[in-house]
């Protein structure tokens, strides 16, 4: 099937196979255990084949288009073995999430006519935000963009603490002001720093948690509303920051988020650290919100962009 070609370099790839290493461990390992003593595909085959989806994280809806194309293929094929299975699987997940042109990214890039390109950062505590957020900073920075971050967090020392860090370790500016000052207005001061410097990208971190989605709504419109009164358009991406060692709460986090405020594009993190890699499949299908940026490790490069073909053909390699 033509969807996989090489698109990232080496180190990307390698990077990607090595931080998907316990999810594709734990799913071989079931899958060899759902098909052993069988060598074609039959309905006990496929009944097996969709536990071991919805039990590494997949979820449920995806699992069940995934069985009814394989289903279909076995129907048309009469005879399918067990050992064709891998490759059926890469190519009928990876068909099924190339029914949307999104998860296409091969490179870090920002729209050329945006300038500065406003990213609002968002998710609860301890996703991996602050973290995400510096590993943008650096990617960009090292895309030859002038950056600027803005700690709107301000519930937290700890938050604008964590982000002066990765400021200094990516040397780019940030704004800041003390703990419990109004984070609209520290979005404010970011975006007229920004302009005055004329800066290619802003990235701004928000709070991760408010007592309620009342307030956080209220709070992210808030930022919203006095970010337009410098740059009439900002912000122009919301990304919303899920940890994927959490499996289906990531799942949950974004139904919750999605509710509560516009959310245009996802990151999921900390997938080197779990065997619930299978979680990216499922939100790649079930939210129309694209997956844009993957964590597969510690490192400041282990932050990637995410193109659905690469991650499958590494899934299921």
């Amino acid at each position: 099937m033509s969807f996989f070609k090489k698109i990232f370099s080496s180190e990307s790839k390698e990077n990607l196979d090595k931080g998907l290493e316990k999810s594709k461990s734990s799913f071989f390992n079931k899958l060899g255990k759902a098909v052993a003593g069988k060598s074609k595909v039959d309905d006990e085959v496929l009944d097996n084949l969709e536990e071991v989806l919805v039990t590494s994280d997949v979820g449920v809806n995806t699992t069940l288009k995934v069985i009814e194309r394989i289903e279909e293929r076995v129907a048309k094929d009469k005879y399918l073995g067990t050992d064709e299975l891998n490759q059926i699987l890469r190519e009928e997940i990876a068909a099924l999430l190339s029914e949307t042109n999104i998860g296409e990214e091969t490179d870090f890039t920002v729209p050329a006519d945006k300038k500065p390109y406003v990213l609002m950062v968002v998710g609860v505590n301890g996703v991996g935000k602050t973290t995400t957020i510096g590993k943008l900073a650096y990617q960009f920075k090292k895309k030859g963009k002038k950056v600027v971050l803005g700690a709107a967090d301000t519930f937290r020392a700890a938050a604008i603490d964590q982000l002066q860090v990765w400021a200094d370790r990516v040397d780019v500016p940030i704004v800041k002001q003390s703990m419990g000052s109004d984070p609209a207005s520290v979005a404010f001061d970011t975006l007229k720093s920004a302009m005055a410097q004329e800066a290619d990208v802003v990235i701004i971190d928000t709070a991760g948690r408010l007592h309620n989605k009342v307030n956080l709504m209220n709070e992210l419109t808030k930022v919203k509303r006095v970010m337009q009164k410098v740059v009439g358009d900002a912000p122009h991406d919301v990304l919303l920051v899920l940890d994927g060692s959490t499996g289906q709460n990531a799942f949950e986090q974004a139904k919750q988020f999605t509710k509560a405020t516009e959310v245009t594009s996802l990151a999921v993190t900390k997938l080197d650290g779990t065997a619930k890699g299978g979680v990216v499949i499922g939100i790649s299908d079930q939210f129309k919100i694209p997956v844009k940026y993957i964590g597969v490790g510690e490192g400041i490069e282990d932050l990637q962009v995410f193109n659905k073909f690469e991650f499958v053909d590494s899934f299921f390699r």
